[in-house]
Order: structure tokens, then C-alpha cells, then sequence
């Protein structure tokens, strides 16, 4: 329960985005000096400073990937030698070959990308991918006897295996090969594989770290062609599919992943592959006829008709430059389409999307998947609307206790519910597994964490309670018997409590820096452009702008809000258009908030402007005056600077309660101290966003300052110093 002795703020009935806002500390001298030095802007140069960036030389490296020197990958990869060695003698006697892959959007392009480059070097190949409603990830021992059965010799996994022990032990015992390809996290005991290829078994260091299964195939079969001397005209189709598959599956865009998806970006819109083309074509990112297709083009065309307005973040109905598409085309356009076909379809629709070279096939095919991807968006959003009712009814209220949200539920698709889990995270802040009955003995579900939150060491937690389970640090997938549902929620609560705190509890927004309305245009947005690729680990930049006023809002789509937002800078009103996806539940927004957005391009009708994706609102503190100070962050460094040695001091009122104030030094930090009737202490440090309360500091509490009760009441202390009426008389804790 949150202390009475500071009194919960006044504030109005309508619900708003429960979040906690972390505001990278600016460091304006060290960003001028970093940009000087590299030639960029000193916006750039902050932006860098937030991701790590912090030399000359990471900077550079960063800015231009391709000024990089790479090691070789068969230096990094200790099995890599071996696995192309394998693959060679399966070549040369043309050993039957076969790929088991996964149906998510990594799985379905690493198994495309190894077909079409193992079959352009010859190889005997075929693949089969486990079924999602039957066999669950990865492979397993029913794929292996069909595999022996066939004849095949060698098997090579892709964006799997790395926890398949036994499903891999049975191959071996059968005379079979196995290369396993995987990225996931490492279980205790390796697979018994002739070769290992994973980047979570090399180096932290290296530039590989970081690839996804999309990336170890890509690596695998370049080094294969290499040494095969085949590798004219298998980069730029492998190169295309890395990318795809990179940025569907999330991957961090670091190390290598930011030198080629950049690469890749360029050459998407102008790759040869009809999977390719007929993908973005039915997307809408670019309309290219081909000759011979326009029947299938009519056919993508009177589904996208059918659409009912905006279809959600993934599908924006802006179209991209055709000289480079950005991560977020295929991140909210092209990749969805995979993905609805691996959660609610056959993946082999995809494979033949992506592996076909007839462009009415490939039509054919992404037609195929633009139908199941707007039947998985009505099949998410009543599973989702379903999911919110069963957890206000029944666990809202315990969610600080439990630190942890389990939700199984009958009937539900569970190859949507994975996508449910993270809006469920979005909503509610805290980690989330979701499950529904394979049959009335079994659950299987997903899982989706927050920052402090391991889901993959959580599942190990519980590795008694479950079956199979798989995954990374911030999302997985699991099964168990369903007689094991109630331990296994007490089980992760336990491991929720031991890692997280209660201020954790809430969406976390990293914003990186304020800005006004009237810095919000094409030369910020061009200069922004300089950290592109953005994704995984290199977030898009994240702003904020104080007490903006909504001047027009209305829902469009399904559920989502459309703004035109305005700020009075010097006499002068500077607009701005805006959108907030599936915040439906929140409309109408207050006529005045606080805003965290990213900047986006829209398109129409030949011309660009800059516009507004809203991911943070919140109420403005009504009590400031003075515009120029909008952070209590920004504020008691300024005031604390502007005093003299003798503390800063202020008596005030806050909800007709008498409190006192000041800007004391600990040892060598500055820090706010605010006094209530009752005695007790609410202490704050600049770049912090917990605090202490209590009559001394041994006695003290920790508590979360971005809390309204305690936010609110510290604007209110910093309202009144910044009057700078010194009060003489103003005792504190000396303690404190």
C-alpha cells in the first residue's frame, strides 16, 4: 500500500497509459565535443551518448558499419569448419540432405535461405517444419524417424535444436548427421550434433553475438560457397532473406546485423526473388506490375479493398521511397505476413513464397498470406479484448502482490497468443505468460518479459513443473501438464518477487531527450536518419514535449486515436499531426498532457511531413509557471546550481497541508528534501527515479518518485523554491 503521509493526488476519473518515463540525463558539453569530433549534430552526438556510444571511434564505427574490419567467421565459430566440411562431402556424394526449421518468421527464412543457396551448390535437399497445433518447437522424434526413413544422412537445424537433446541423440543412434543452427540461450547439455553453430557459445565480444538463426544460416551458407568458389549471385538473394528475417524476428541491430540489414535495406526494394517483390507488392510499399501477373495483382488488390480502415501499427498505409525501405516496413508490414502464416497457417506457403522464381506463384503465395494475416488480426484482437476482461476480473488486483501475470485459457488459437502476451505487457507492465489447452491434460503458452524480467531463467525456475520449454531473455515458449497450473503460477511469482521491485511494475518508456514542437521537422528527421537502422538495442529515438494541447482527436481503424496536437512557444502556435495505435481505451485524451513519441514520414498525395507516433502521455504538473523548467530531474540541478553555500529553502501548501523544503548537500550529491506534518522525509537526488521516506535515512523506505503521490508533491516543492524565498526557519531531519 502506498504511505498515506503524502496524500494521493486529485485527478481525473479517465484512465490513462500506466508508465514510468526514464529520461536519459543530458550531458549537452560531452554530446558537442562527441559530435565536433565525428561530424555530426550534437542531437546525434546525445542520441549516441544514450546507446553506449561514448569515443570517437565507436561512434564512427557505429555511423558507417562498413568502415568495420570483420574477423572471419570461421574464426569465430569453432564448429563452423566442420559443419561446411560436412555439407561439402554431402555435396560431392550427394547424400540426401534435409532442414528442420521453425514457423516463425526466423525459422521460415533461415529454411529458405539454406534451400535456395544448399540447391544452387547442388545439394540434395528437401525440409520439413514441425506443426505448430501438433508438434510444438522444434524437432523432435517423429521428424527424425521420417528423416531416417527417407534416406536422409544429414540434418541441418535452423533457429532450433540447441535444447532438442533427445530428439538429436536418436538421430545419432540412427547413423545420422546433424548440424544444429540456433540462437536461443544455451541449455545445461549440448545436443550430442556432429556441430554446433550458435553465437551464444562464442565470444560476447565478437560482432556475430548478435545474429539470429537467419544469421547463423546466412553465415553458414556463405562460407559453404566461399569454399566451394560459388558465391557469384548467392549473396544478394541470401542477403535479402537475412534481412527479412533479421528484423521479423527482432534481433538486436548490432555487430553485423546493423552492417547487413543496412546493406539489405537498400537492395530489398530491388531484389530478384518473386517472393520478394510479390510480398512488397501486396504490402503496399511499392506497386510494381509485372508482365503476366496482373490477375494475380487484382486478386491482392480486392483483398486489400476489404480492409476496414487502419489495420494497427502493422499496417500503415504510408508508401516508402523505393530507393531503401526501413526496418519498420518490414517490422510492421512484410514481417506480420510471414508471421501469420507460421501462427495460423502452413509454412510451406511461405517457403514457396520465398523460394519459387515463377512471379505467379510468388503472387499467388503472398496473396495467401495478406488473407491469413487479417484473419490473425480479428483472431488477436477477441482473443486480446477476452484476455483484459478475464484479468481485470480476476488478477488486476493481485498484480503487486504476484509481480507476474498467468493466464490459460480454453479455446484460445495458440498461435496468436504469443502476440497477445505483448500487448498484455504493454498494458499491464509485468511479465506475462499465456496458455490455452492443447487437450484437457496439457497447456502450452508463451511468455514475454520487461527489462528486469529473464523470461527464459524464469522457465528454467520452473523446469520440474513443464514439459518442453525454449526461448531468450525476453520471450519463450513452454508446455506443461495442466494439473501443474497452479504451482507453476506460485513458482514464477516466487522468481517475479525475487527480481523484481515494485516501481518495475509499470511499462518502461526511455526517452532521450525534450524537444518543443517547433525543433519537430525534416532536418531533426534527416538527422536522425544517421542512426538507421533502428531496431532491437538501437532504439528508434524517443522524445518528449511538455503540456502540449490536444486540439483535435478522433478514433480511427480499430481503435486507434488520431491528434492534432499544438504548443505556444513566444506568442507563436506551432502544430502537429499524431497517432496512437490500439489506445482506443483511452479516448478522449485530457486537452492537455505530456507526450513521449517518435518521429515518423508520412506520404500522401506527393507530399512528406513529419508526424507524431505517440508511446507515453501523461498528465502535466499544473503547477509550474515557469515553461522553461518541465523536469523535477532538470529542476533541482537548476535550482540547486543557482543557490549559495547556505541551503535553498521554501515552506508551501500542498492539499491544504503544510509542507517544508530544501536543497540540501550528502556528502558531495545534491539532494531535495520535503518535510509533512507528520515528520517524515521525502528525499530525492537528480538523475534518480527511486527516493527515500521515512524520519532518518536508516529507517527509510525506497520508493518510486514517478509515482503520482510523490511526483506531484515534489513539482509542487520545486514550484516553491524556484521562487527563491529563503526561509531561515525551515528545519529538516538533520538526520535525513
Amino acid at each position: 500500500m502506498l504511505d498515506q503521509a503524502f496524500p494521493k493526488p486529485i485527478t481525473p476519473d479517465k484512465h490513462l497509459p500506466n508508465q514510468r518515463w526514464e529520461i536519459y540525463p543530458q550531458q549537452p558539453e560531452f554530446a558537442q565535443n562527441l559530435a565536433m569530433m565525428t561530424n555530426v549534430s550534437p542531437i546525434i552526438g546525445q542520441l549516441l551518448i544514450n546507446r553506449g556510444i561514448t569515443t570517437a571511434e565507436a561512434a564512427l564505427g557505429f555511423l558507417n558499419p562498413e568502415s568495420l574490419v570483420l574477423p572471419s567467421p570461421l574464426e569465430e565459430f569453432p564448429d563452423l569448419a566442420a559443419s561446411v566440411e560436412l555439407l561439402q562431402q554431402a555435396i560431392a556424394s550427394q547424400a540426401k540432405i534435409a532442414i528442420c526449421g521453425d514457423y516463425d518468421a526466423d525459422g521460415m527464412t533461415s529454411t529458405a535461405l539454406l534451400l535456395r543457396s544448399l540447391r544452387s551448390l547442388g545439394a540434395q535437399i528437401n525440409y520439413a517444419i514441425p506443426s505448430r497445433m501438433h508438434d510444438g518447437y522444434g524437432i523432435n522424434n517423429r521428424i527424425v524417424e521420417e528423416f531416417h526413413s527417407e534416406g536422409v544422412e544429414l540434418i541441418i537445424t535452423v533457429d532450433n535444436g540447441i535444447s532438442a537433446y533427445e530428439p538429436i541423440a536418436r538421430a545419432r543412434e540412427l547413423g545420422l548427421n546433424v548440424i544444429v543452427t540456433d540462437h536461443h540461450d544455451i541449455p545445461p547439455k549440448l545436443p550430442p550434433a556432429n556441430a554446433i553453430l550458435n553465437p551464444k557459445l562464442i565470444a560476447e565480444s565478437s560482432p556475430y553475438r548478435s545474429v539470429a538463426g537467419v544469421g547463423v544460416a546466412y553465415i553458414l551458407a556463405v562460407s559453404l560457397a566461399q569454399q566451394l568458389g560459388e558465391i557469384k549471385g548467392l549473396v544478394q538473394p541470401m542477403l535479402a532473406l537475412f534481412t527479412l528475417g533479421t528484423i521479423a524476428d527482432l534481433a538486436p541491430l548490432t555487430g553485423v546485423n546493423r552492417r547487413w540489414v543496412k546493406r539489405g535495406l537498400k537492395h530489398l526494394p530491388k531484389s530478384d526473388l518473386p517472393g520478394i517483390k510479390a510480398l512488397i507488392q501486396v504490402a503496399g510499399l511499392q506497386v510494381r506490375e509485372e508482365a503476366g501477373s496482373r490477375l494475380a495483382l487484382s486478386a491482392v488488390v480486392c483483398v486489400a479493398s476489404r480492409r476496414v480502415g487502419e489495420q494497427g501499427a502493422e499496417g500503415k498505409t504510408s508508401v516508402s521511397s523505393a530507393k531503401s525501405l526501413k526496418p519498420e516496413d518490414i517490422g510492421f508490414r512484410l514481417g506480420p505476413r510471414i508471421n501469420a502464416i507460421g501462427r495460423i497457417g502452413d509454412p510451406q506457403t511461405v517457403i514457396e513464397l520465398l523460394t519459387t522464381d515463377d512471379m505467379a506463384i510468388a503472387l499467388e503465395r503472398a496473396t495467401q498470406c495478406e488473407l491469413t494475416n487479417i484473419s490473425r488480426q480479428q483472431m488477436c484482437e477477441e482473443i486480446e479484448q477476452e484476455a483484459i476482461s478475464y484479468v481485470e476480473e480476476v488478477f488486476v488486483s493481485s498484480l503487486p502482490k504476484h509481480r507476474v501475470l498467468v493466464v490459460v485459457r480454453p479455446d484460445w488459437h495458440h498461435g496468436v497468443i504469443g502476440i497477445v502476451a505483448s500487448r498484455l505487457v504493454e498494458r499491464y507492465g509485468v511479465p506475462v505468460f499465456i496458455g490455452t489447452y492443447e487437450d484437457e491434460g496439457h497447456i502450452r503458452g508463451s511468455a514475454r518479459g520487461i527489462p528486469e524480467f529473464n523470461v527464459f531463467e524464469a522457465l528454467q525456475y520452473c523446469h520440474d513443473l513443464l514439459g518442453k520449454f525454449g526461448g531468450h531473455k525476453a520471450a519463450g515458449g513452454f508446455s506443461f501438464p495442466a494439473e501443474n497450473l497452479e504451482i507453476l503460477r506460485s513458482r514464477l511469482s516466487e522468481f517475479a518477487n525475487q527480481c523484481l521491485e515494485l516501481q518495475h511494475l509499470k511499462p518502461l518508456l526511455r526517452i532521450d531527450a525534450e524537444a518543443g514542437l517547433h525543433q519537430l521537422n525534416q532536418q531533426l528527421y534527416q538527422q536522425i536518419n544517421a542512426l538507421h537502422p533502428c531496431g532491437m538495442e538501437n532504439p528508434d529515438p524517443l522524445f518528449w514535449t511538455s503540456g502540449v494541447q490536444v486540439i483535435e482527436q478522433k478514433i480511427v481503424g480499430k481503435g486507434h486515436i488520431k491528434l492534432t496536437l499544438s504548443q505556444t512557444i513566444h506568442d507563436q502556435q506551432y502544430k502537429i499531426k499524431a497517432i496512437a495505435w490500439r489506445w482506443g481505451d483511452y479516448f478522449p485524451l485530457p486537452p492537455r498532457v505530456d507526450i513521449a513519441y517518435k518521429l515518423r514520414e508520412n506520404h500522401f498525395n506527393g507530399n512528406t511531413t513529419i508526424e507524431l507516433e505517440l508511446l507515453g502521455v501523461r498528465l502535466p504538473n499544473e503547477h509550474f509557471s515557469e515553461p522553461a523548467i518541465n523536469s523535477p530531474q532538470l529542476t533541482l540541478s537548476h535550482l540547486f546550481n543557482q543557490s549559495s553555500a547556505s541551503p535553498l529553502k521554501a515552506n508551501f501548501q500542498y492539499q491544504q497541508r503544510n509542507y517544508t523544503c530544501g536543497i540540501y548537500k550528502n556528502d558531495v550529491l545534491s539532494e531535495l528534501r520535503i518535510k509533512n506534518p507528520e515528520g517524515k522525509v521525502l528525499v530525492m537526488q537528480p538523475g534518480h527515479t527511486n527516493g527515500l521516506l521515512g524520519k532518518n535515512r536508516q529507517d527509510s523506505k525506497e520508493v518510486d518518485l514517478s509515482q503520482p503521490q510523490y511526483d506531484n508533491i515534489i513539482h509542487a516543492a520545486l514550484q516553491a523554491l524556484s521562487a527563491h524565498f529563503d526561509y531561515a526557519q525551515c528545519p529538516l531531519s538533520p538526520e535525513l
